[in-house]
């Protein structure tokens, strides 16, 4: 019984978690071309999308994911508190934690100067949770220690 409740809250993780990605990768992308646009009508667009991508989804999808995340912790906390892999993919999601504060900061400067940094430094800016991800789902799965 309790593995089966356990298994409905991984669910539920694992599922807010993919959204949160989704919208993590999107959200940059869409700062890549807010910042190629030029026109005010593009402005104005972008500033709507990346706002409602930003408050609709990746904001609650990130709060879902700490929750479920934070419930399994709290039901496994005997076995989960020594293993090291759980640490560092915890320190990984704090770390995204921190992207996903700086992407909201981000996109509150571009309201105001589309131009405030080049679409390459978007580009480049938009790879960083590729690794996160990469590597926290090797750490879940592989469980390396």
């Amino acid at each position: 019984m309790m593995a089966d409740y356990f298994n409905w809250i991984k669910a539920a993780h694992i599922i807010s978690m993919v959204c949160w990605f989704a919208a993590i990768f999107y959200l940059p992308r869409l700062f890549v071309y807010h910042a190629m646009s030029d026109d005010s009508i593009s402005h104005e667009r972008f500033a709507i999308m990346e706002r409602k991508l930003y408050r609709g989804i990746m904001t609650p999808s990130m709060i879902a994911t700490w929750i479920f995340g934070l419930w399994m912790l709290g039901l496994g906390w005997e076995v989960y508190k020594t293993q090291g892999w759980l640490h560092v993919k915890l320190l990984l999601v704090v770390l995204l934690s921190g992207y996903h504060g700086a992407c909201g900061f981000y996109r509150k400067k571009l309201i105001d100067n589309p131009h405030y940094k080049t679409h390459k430094f978007w580009r480049w800016f938009n790879e960083v949770p590729v690794f996160a991800l990469v590597i926290i789902v090797i750490l879940v799965v592989v469980k390396p220690f």
